[in-house]
């Protein structure tokens, strides 16, 4: 069983940098692909990034290319999502999903998700 849990959020300005963290507390951590979404207010939910349960592959959606990196770290059942450059519109709810197939941007693909954290972005 895999159980997410984001953290991380806060409030930045603008151009500012935050570190998003999701750890699993379940046993199985390794074989996951990792995704973030987000979802900001009155929008759908967005793909974000995405990581390989081995960490070579990654995939990013246009607008954060650049500014975000995903990472994990496996022997601490730990994906990190790093944003830098933070707009204004970055301000969302992020949530981090585990699949146990080939990660993709599309949220059906995902088995498993977090609670959220809160992004917000400050001009």
């Amino acid at each position: 069983q895999v159980q997410l849990v984001e953290s991380g959020g806060g409030l930045v300005q603008a151009g500012g940098s935050l570190r998003l963290s999701c750890v699993d507390s379940g046993r199985t951590f390794i074989i996951y692909g990792m995704g973030w979404f987000r979802r900001a207010p009155g929008k759908e939910r967005e793909f974000v990034a995405a990581v390989s349960w081995s960490g070579t592959r990654t995939l990013y959606t246009d607008s954060v290319k650049g500014r975000f990196t995903i990472s994990r770290d496996n022997a601490k059942k730990t994906v990190y999502l790093q944003m830098n450059s933070l707009k204004v519109e970055d301000t969302a709810v992020y949530y981090c999903a585990a699949t146990s197939s080939a990660i993709s941007s599309g949220p059906s693909g995902y088995d498993f998700w977090g609670q959220g954290t809160q992004v917000t972005v400050s001009s």
